[in-house]
C-alpha cells in the first residue's frame, strides 16, 4: 500500500492534506509532516494543508487558504481521521483522487486507497515509515518534518507512556531527534499550561466522582466553563489527568459544548470503543469519544461502563 500512495502523489501535481476537527499533535504531526516530506521530495508540486487551525498548535505549523478550484485535479489526503464527518474541512471530497492514511479502527473505509494500521501508536509514525519506505525512490525528510513528526509521535503516546507505544516507536524516536530542532522545545509548546486551566485541573481533581468498581467521571458544564474562561477544547485536554488516580480503571470527562456534551473515555483494560459507538462516537479500544445531548443521559452511560466489571 505504500508502494501505491507513492506512486498516486507522483501522479498528481497538485496535493492537498486534510486532518479532523478539533486536531491534536498527531494530527497536526501527521498532516505537516507528510507535507514537509512531499514539499522536499518534490520541489516542483504544489503542496496544501487545510483545516481550522488550533491556537495551541499554531506553534507547530499554519494552515493554507485553499480555494475550491484548487480541489478540481488534485489528490487530497486525509491523514488521522477515522470517519468521513470527522474530516475537517469538507471538501475533501472534491478532489480527483482520496487516499486515507490512519491509525484508528477502520470503520468508515472511505477513499480510493486506505492506508490504515491499528498497531501504529500514532498516524504520525505511519508517516515515517512512508518515509523510510520511499527513501530509496526519492522521498527526503528534512528537519521541519522530522520535528513535526516527532510532536505527533509524542503527543499519541503521551510523551511514550501509553500502551500503544512500541520498541519501534523509541528507534523512531530516535532518529527522529538526530535531525536539526530542539525536542525539549517541542515539549516546551506541547505541555504548557495556561493559568485558568491549571486552576480548572485543580477543581477537576477535587470534584471528580469514583465508584468502588473503579469507574470515575467528571461533569464540566459551561457554568464551570465560563467560571474559569476555558473552552471545551482546553477542558477536554485534562482527560488524562484522572489516569494517575489510584483505583481508577476506566473513566470520562462530559464537557458540554454549544450543542451537545462531548464524552472522553479512557481505560487501562477494559475495551471502551464499543460503548463509544453507542453513543454515537468511536475510537480507540482505550481511548475513545462520543456525544450525548442530555445530561440525562449520562447515568446510562456510566452504567454502561460498570457493567463492563460485572
Amino acid at each position: 500500500m505504500k508502494t501505491q500512495i507513492l506512486n498516486a502523489i507522483k501522479g498528481f501535481d497538485t496535493i492537498i492534506i486534510h486532518r479532523h476537527v478539533r486536531p491534536d499533535p498527531d494530527a497536526y504531526g501527521s498532516q505537516c509532516g507528510l507535507a514537509e516530506l512531499l514539499k522536499t521530495s518534490f520541489p516542483e508540486k504544489k503542496i496544501y494543508v487545510t483545516g481550522k487551525e488550533a491556537e495551541s498548535l499554531k506553534f507547530l505549523y499554519r494552515m493554507d487558504d485553499v480555494a475550491d478550484e484548487v480541489y478540481e485535479d488534485a489528490l487530497v489526503i486525509v491523514c488521522d481521521t477515522a470517519n468521513q464527518e470527522r474530516v475537517c474541512d469538507q471538501r475533501y471530497a472534491k478532489g480527483k483522487m482520496l487516499i486515507k492514511i490512519d491509525h484508528h479502527p477502520n470503520e468508515d473505509q472511505y477513499g480510493d486507497l486506505l492506508w490504515v494500521d491499528t498497531e501504529a501508536c500514532s498516524t504520525s509514525e505511519m508517516i515515517y515509515e512512508f518515509f523510510l519506505h520511499g527513501k530509496e525512490d526519492g522521498l527526503t525528510l528534512n528537519d521541519r518534518g522530522a520535528e513535526l513528526i516527532f510532536s505527533g509521535i509524542v503527543g499519541d503516546t503521551g510523551r511514550f507512556l501509553f500502551p500503544s507505544t512500541k520498541p519501534k516507536t523509541f528507534r523512531y524516536a530516535s532518529d527522529l531527534i538526530q535531525y536539526d530542532f530542539e525536542f525539549k522545545d517541542v515539549y516546551d509548546e506541547m505541555y504548557k499550561t495556561k493559568a485558568n486551566v491549571a486552576h480548572l485541573h485543580g477543581y477537576v481533581l477535587q470534584n471528580f466522582s469514583l465508584s468502588d468498581s473503579g469507574v470515575g467521571y467528571m461533569k464540566i458544564p459551561k457554568e464551570i466553563l465560563e467560571k474559569y474562561s476555558v473552552t471545551p477544547a482546553d477542558a477536554s485536554q485534562l482527560v488524562s489527568s484522572l489516569g494517575h488516580i489510584e483505583g481508577m480503571k476506566v473513566w470520562v470527562f462530559f464537557v458540554e459544548e454549544e450543542d451537545q456534551i462531548r464524552v472522553r473515555l479512557r481505560s487501562k483494560g477494559p475495551v471502551i470503543n464499543t460503548i463509544a459507538r453507542k453513543y454515537k462516537g468511536g475510537g480507540h479500544p482505550l481511548a475513545a469519544g462520543a456525544s450525548i445531548y442530555s445530561w440525562d443521559e449520562v447515568e446510562p452511560l456510566l452504567q454502561d461502563l460498570e457493567a463492563l466489571f460485572q
